[in-house]
């Protein structure tokens, strides 16, 4: 999922080219290809841009429509350039079988109130827009994080399991409402079908409160806690999408690797070892340090690695989709491609600082801070 620069998206109109003066190539196919034409958003960055260039290259899919705020690098897909809210996305949909949303922003650093605008407006106007030019399937990517991380989830949850999250976490009020506006489109526009796609901890290319966990000079526990972990590589959730832009696959369903791995095993494998925090001080102190801006996630975030919500992925099985990664696999390009970044209590340091802040850095930064701020309260109190 891409992940725009704000002011990329409210320069476009003054700097990009109209979406007609745009060239425009395709992918040279035979007379008798039958199959679908797809349009992807977010095409350009990210996840959009991995999936764009695999389905160029497929032998099954007829033509790629690709839809971004600049053109990308695959030259083989028939470029549109604007904003995915802009209602003229309807006539660059027309003649797509599938459209694939990918145009999310989920950015820790965004504004919130930026972000949830883009996102849920967004969804919006391509609902609305492939609804009014006959697209019969649209394909929405949210996460399992809509499942919600709670102490007393099943290991795993089923796919059809209750949507218990909250909107406290980065990003995941968006994806709830996402989802909201999928389950309803079908009703106000029938003959439209939603498929929405929930991959796990998703890893390659990707920066979020979870990935920034492993960047830490230790792997914060909250005391009581039991974290799972399971992991979901872009490349699994590539094919995952082709699967659904083919229509071998409908409904909603995670994505995902087999199994889970618990927390010991994460240390094991990672040989990164905890800090162990009591729950009120490691949740207290977060919300602190996220109100007075010194970190970009909320205490919401803490959630997804305390509580399992790892989830089955047994539709796609039944699908003949078999993931090329496994969970360990996953973990440890996680581990190479964090290497060398420094984060503590969700924060990102440079070297220098990450240096200063010495093995037990975390844990000093989250408390050190907490008290920081408690100092300034009671200092407050007194004048």
């Amino acid at each position: 999922m891409s992940s725009p620069d704000p002011q990329v998206r409210a320069a476009r109109n003054l700097t990009d080219p109209s979406p007609e003066s745009t060239p425009e190539e395709k992918r040279p196919r035979s007379p008798g290809s039958r199959g679908p034409v797809v349009a992807v958003t977010g095409a350009a960055t990210g996840i959009g841009e991995l999936l764009t260039a695999h389905l160029a290259a497929s032998d099954a899919i007829k033509q790629v429509i690709a839809i971004d705020e600049r053109r990308g690098e695959v030259s083989e897909a028939t470029w549109h350039i604007l904003d995915v809210r802009d209602p003229a996305i309807a006539e660059k949909l027309r003649g797509a079988d599938v459209v694939v949303h990918l145009a999310l922003d989920l950015d820790l650093e965004t504004d919130p109130a930026a972000r949830t605008a883009y996102n849920v407006r967004g969804t919006q106007t391509v609902l609305t827009a492939a609804a009014a030019v006959g697209v019969h399937r649209v394909v929405l990517c949210t996460s399992a994080m809509v499942y919600g991380a709670l102490a007393d989830n099943d290991v795993p949850l089923s796919e059809d399991a209750e949507l218990r999250a909250t909107a406290e976490a980065t990003g995941v009020g968006d994806l709830l409402e996402i989802e909201r506006l999928g389950r309803r489109a079908p009703r106000a526009h029938p003959g439209l079908n939603v498929t929405v796609v929930r991959p796990t901890v998703l890893v390659g290319g990707t920066d979020t409160a979870l990935t920034r966990y492993f960047e830490s000079p230790r792997l914060l526990v909250v005391a009581g806690s039991r974290p799972t972990w399971q992991f979901c590589h872009v490349e699994d959730l590539v094919t995952a999408l082709e699967y659904a832009a083919l229509e071998k696959i409908d409904g909603e369903f995670a994505v995902g690797c087999d199994g889970w791995l618990e927390q010991e095993e994460v240390e094991e494998l990672s040989g990164v070892r905890r800090m162990e925090l009591p729950s009120a001080v490691a949740l207290g102190a977060a919300a602190r340090l996220h109100r007075i801006g010194l970190t970009p996630s909320p205490a919401g975030d803490l959630a997804y690695t305390m509580h399992p919500w790892v989830v089955s992925v047994s539709r796609l099985h039944d699908a003949g989709w078999r993931p090329k990664w496994t969970n360990e696999g996953v973990l440890g390009a996680l581990l190479e491609e964090v290497e060398g970044r420094h984060t503590l209590a969700g924060r990102r340091l440079g070297r220098k600082d990450a240096t200063a802040a010495g093995a037990a850095g975390a844990t000093v930064a989250l408390l050190g801070a907490a008290a920081v701020v408690r100092r300034a309260r009671k200092a407050r109190r007194r004048i």
